[in-house]
């Protein structure tokens, strides 16, 4: 059964930070490129960062550079994104997806429909 898991959200205060992680299951993790995507109630889904499945090279939204890492274990079957300096507007549902990557980076963060798995969602909540 194919699965992605995400973890590590909740509430924490403004500069704080929090590590998510996505834990896969079912299909072969390497061979796939994983995006984090978020959705603020009101708000259109944001693709957050990206990793590939091919050179490990990393993909980051404007909002999140500088404070966003994203980083790959394939022997553990899991992606993490470690947030750092979070914000208010950082606050979401986050989401993991694995796509089979076609495109550059840039490209494929603004294509979900290349995505072949998502996980269920993690909230994450920035407030004082």
């Amino acid at each position: 059964q194919v699965r992605l898991v995400e973890s590590g959200g909740g509430l924490v205060q403004p500069g704080g930070s929090l590590r998510l992680s996505c834990a896969a299951s079912g299909f072969p993790l390497d061979y796939y490129a994983i995006g984090w995507f978020r959705q603020a109630p009101g708000k259109e889904r944001e693709g957050v960062s990206l990793i590939s499945s091919i050179d490990g090279s990393t993909y980051y939204a404007d909002s999140v550079k500088g404070r966003f890492t994203i980083s790959r274990d394939n022997a553990k079957s899991t992606v993490y994104l470690q947030m750092n300096s979070l914000k208010p507007e950082d606050t979401a549902v986050y989401y993991c997806a694995a796509a089979i990557q076609r495109v550059s980076l840039n490209q494929l963060i603004r294509l979900p429909r290349e995505y072949d798995y998502w996980g269920q969602g993690t909230q994450v909540t920035v407030s004082s």
